[in-house]
């Protein structure tokens, strides 16, 4: 996985990439493929077929419940393996500027993914560790969390939210968070 992580990094600009739900399948499909072609080519001695299975079947096919996100993050991180998030270019900007317009709809993003079982505490993380100096504000804002900061008590909360995360070794995989933070976001968009 370090190998192919790097390898996505290498093509891709980076291991975080956000972008619209209809744009989602192109970047890594092109990926999935360059890796394909090299595989290929990495082994010049073994027949080759002129067509080989699954060379031109899409790797990743956006799951339902991401269609209707505003935002898809993908991130390939070295320990949780690659995972894609609904609407997580909200929850980065949130992050980036804490007073921003339509906080509460951001907030209430943020409480799904610190309440949602099967989200990792990835996409929390990563946006605190973009924006230190905003991510006490951020937490702060939420009830019952006046005195908070994050570099203190982060990995409390985290591990007090998802201790089933903590449990054991992390296991690298690849996961999609989409159906809750959607359907909450939306109840509130009427």
């Amino acid at each position: 996985m370090r190998e192919d992580r790097a390898a996505f990094v290498e093509f891709c600009g980076s291991d975080e990439l956000v972008l619209p739900p209809a744009e989602t399948g192109d970047p890594l499909n092109a990926y999935h493929r360059h890796r394909q072609q090299a595989a290929v080519a990495g082994r010049p001695g073994r027949a080759r077929r002129k067509r080989l299975p699954g060379r031109d079947l899409p790797f990743f096919e956006l799951p339902p419940e991401l269609a209707g996100s505003d935002t898809v993050g993908v991130i390939y991180d070295q320990a949780d393996g690659l995972n894609s998030h609904a609407d997580y270019g909200m929850l980065r900007d949130l992050f980036a500027d804490p007073d921003l317009a339509g906080r509460s709809r951001r907030q209430d993003l943020l409480r799904t993914y610190l309440r949602g079982e099967p989200i990792t505490p990835l996409p929390i993380r990563r946006p605190a560790a973009a924006h230190p100096e905003t991510a006490d504000a951020v937490f702060r804002k939420l009830p019952r969390k006046p005195g908070f900061v994050w570099s203190e008590h982060g990995e409390a909360l985290l591990r007090r939210r998802k201790p089933w995360y903590y449990e054991g070794d992390p296991r690298p995989g690849a996961s999609v968070t989409g159906g809750r933070p959607r359907e909450l976001l939306g109840a509130g968009r009427r």
